[in-house]
């Protein structure tokens, strides 16, 4: 238990007797309310919230509560068999809005809410907005807790600024916890962080990936909303356990090499009546405009990015996870909701900035303030944004005007591929700018591209299932994709079952179907993703240049009448350089020429036709000898088999 040596001096802090209820006390210096209302206090976890103290030799629990607007706060729970005006706290003398006090005799585990006399003449019972620890849903208080934990990560916080660069390969495995897997003596139990601990980390480890992405682990009450609609900023899901048990296992990740990113969601949260809407009887969290303050297509409310004390809050959150968890990085979710008034709303139903335009101006700000705080604070971590729109500069640095962020999610990419693939091979050739047109503007942010969880839900069909043909060609077209998404520059972002060619939607209330590695077609897929990342993390050509256009040259990208597409991918040496080539038709072309980058002997190093993969075994076993006969426009050229529905990937010999 901490000792309350914070703030100001203990004795001008206790200022009643010491059978009072509630002490007058406070860990908020003059210096942290400064910070806070200007929208500059990035560490608010630290001093408000609940905070197991020893004050005056007395053991107990700090209050802290913004709500500015309310008549009264009082902190109700079960060490009061709730009684709620029975321990008031008391409104700090200056414009800071907070409502503070120590309950002595009130230790961890201690079940509470605020209850507050609203603004409007109302009473509400709300959970702690800085608690660590809330009650297992559907029970809605919140808990007294620690993030005390004795890490034992040192070695991977210290390597993290290299393996974690932005010129290393990224292969990122998105993961929902509740249905990754399930206890499979007792299928409606989601297990628990320490259970998932055991199968997840070496199952991520053996496949190859460099990084996980768990989907929003913040407390959250609504379970079909995958964890997109938060409660509880600051603690992690008790669904799966306890705070100490999330760190266990992050650091199991970290002990191999593994690096955690967490989606992360500062764009809105839901109306439930324990949470941060109306918090004090008025709009506090949310824009009082509901133009500006409700999302019509999620029925949640938007954070009023204007105010100080909410940006304060949203940047300290994004702190916490990075410090008190050591995660290695965030995915926001929604950007391109927060950066337009009018995203998702009819003409005319949307407000504008005082230019008349369509840009939220305060949640631009509190995007180059979060990025900034938080490369400024730590080492090796990066912010990610999932952005549709085409705002410019989303990747670049605030200094030149961009809004910080160390990667975005391609969209328009993803769309493009998706819809070519569907698309029967008898017609792609008259789709075939479809794949070229992404190289245009690729190399305008740092991307990442994503085949996530909202690519197969609500009826847009599994990946498999996207793909057109019988069960060879489905799965053959499928290894087609993955192969074009890993040689094609950015990083890469896989969802959970994506990588064993799951058949069914996902169903967040089920585990994944693991069963279906029973056959070939879908253990060999599993194998397929396996090699894969091998191959993207050991051939520097793939990952050198992940967001420059060095790494990239198109050698035919002009074939429609055969769909063949044929690219090279640079290492910083010559001798990295690999040729990928794409057949997207079930056409086995023999002796198909292809111009060289440069006069150099060629080897197979990859085919996706290969039987283990669930291919037909079409595969070129020999060397390939330069000619000294043009194509391509190149001196030199050779003549190759590609198998049908086939990538080959070669290397200089």
């Amino acid at each position: 238990m901490a000792k309350a040596n914070q703030g100001k001096p203990v004795k001008e802090n206790i200022a009643v007797s010491a059978d009072a209820p509630v002490w007058i006390f406070s860990l908020l210096t003059d210096f942290d309310v400064a910070l806070f209302i200007s929208g500059k206090h990035f560490r608010l976890y630290e001093k408000m919230g609940a905070h197991l103290l020893n004050v005056n030799n007395t053991e107990g629990t700090y209050f802290s509560v913004w709500a500015p607007n309310a008549h009264d706060v009082y902190v109700t729970g079960d060490f009061n068999k709730w009684q709620t005006t029975s321990h008031r706290l008391y409104k700090r003398l200056d414009e800071s809005g907070i409502w503070e006090g120590f309950i002595p005799a009130l230790g961890k585990g201690t079940v509470y809410k605020y209850f507050i006399k609203g603004f409007d003449g109302k009473d509400y019972e709300k959970g702690d907005p800085f608690a660590t620890r809330w009650e297992h849903p559907p029970q809605t208080a919140s808990v007294v807790w620690d993030t005390a934990y004795a890490w034992k990560d040192k070695t991977w916080l210290k390597k993290r600024p290299v393996l974690n660069a932005l010129d290393n390969p990224m292969s990122v495995y998105e993961v929902h916890l509740g249905s990754w897997q399930r206890d499979p003596s007792e299928p409606d139990r989601i297990l628990t962080y320490k259970e998932i601990a055991k199968t997840l980390v070496p199952y991520v480890l053996e496949m190859g990936f460099t990084h996980v992405e768990l989907m929003p682990i913040m407390e959250y009450p609504y379970y079909p909303s995958w964890g997109y609609q938060i409660t509880g900023y600051f603690a992690a899901s008790s669904r799966h356990g306890t705070p100490q048990e999330l760190m266990y296992l992050i650091e199991q990740f970290h002990k191999s090499d593994i690096a955690v990113i967490l989606d992360w969601v500062p764009s809105h949260f839901p109306g439930d009546a324990h949470g941060l809407f109306h918090f004090d009887g008025t709009h506090l969290y949310e824009h009082a405009d509901m133009r500006k303050g409700f999302h019509p297509d999620w029925k949640s409310y938007i954070f009023n990015y204007d105010r100080n004390e909410v940006r304060s809050f949203l940047i300290s959150n994004a702190m916490y996870w990075l410090d008190q968890f050591h995660a290695d990085g965030l995915r926001v979710d929604a950007v391109a909701s927060m950066l337009y008034f009018d995203f998702s709303r009819k003409a005319g139903d949307a407000a504008t900035n005082e230019f008349g335009g369509s840009e939220n101006l305060g949640a631009i700000q509190f995007l180059k303030d979060l990025n900034e705080s938080i490369y400024t604070n730590f080492k090796g971590v990066h912010t990610i944004a999932e952005e549709s729109s085409t705002y410019p500069g989303v990747t670049h640095p605030v200094a030149e005007g961009g809004l910080g962020f160390g990667m975005k999610w391609m969209m328009g990419w993803m769309n493009d591929t998706l819809k070519y693939f569907k698309t029967d091979p008898i017609d792609r050739k008259y789709n075939h700018h479809q794949l070229t047109f992404s190289i245009t503007y690729a190399f305008t942010e740092k991307f990442m591209l994503p085949f996530s969880h909202d690519e197969v839900v609500h009826g847009k069909s599994s990946m498999i299932y996207k793909m057109p043909g019988d069960e060879w060609r489905k799965h053959a077209n499928l290894r087609l994709l993955y192969a074009y998404m890993f040689t094609q520059p950015g990083t890469k972002l896989l969802f959970m079952g994506n990588e064993f060619a799951q058949n069914g939607e996902w169903n967040f209330t089920n585990s994944l179907d693991w069963d279906l590695l029973r056959y070939k077609s879908h253990s060999g897929m599993q194998t397929y993703v396996k090699a894969l990342n091998k191959l993207y993390r050991t051939e520097p050509g793939l990952y050198d240049f992940n967001f420059s256009p060095e790494g990239f040259e198109w050698i035919s990208a002009d074939d429609s009448d055969h769909s063949i597409y044929v690219y090279t991918r640079k290492g910083h040496k010559a001798k990295d350089t690999l040729i990928v080539i794409l057949n997207m038709t079930p056409v086995y072309r023999q002796n198909y020429k292809i111009g060289l980058p440069f006069k150099a002997s060629w080897k197979e190093i990859f085919n996706s036709d290969a039987t283990e993969y669930f291919g037909s075994g079409k595969l070129n076993k020999t060397a390939f000898v330069p000619e000294a006969s043009s194509a391509n426009g190149r001196d030199y050229s050779i003549s190759i088999n590609i198998a049908p529905l086939g990538a080959m990937i070669l290397k200089t010999v």
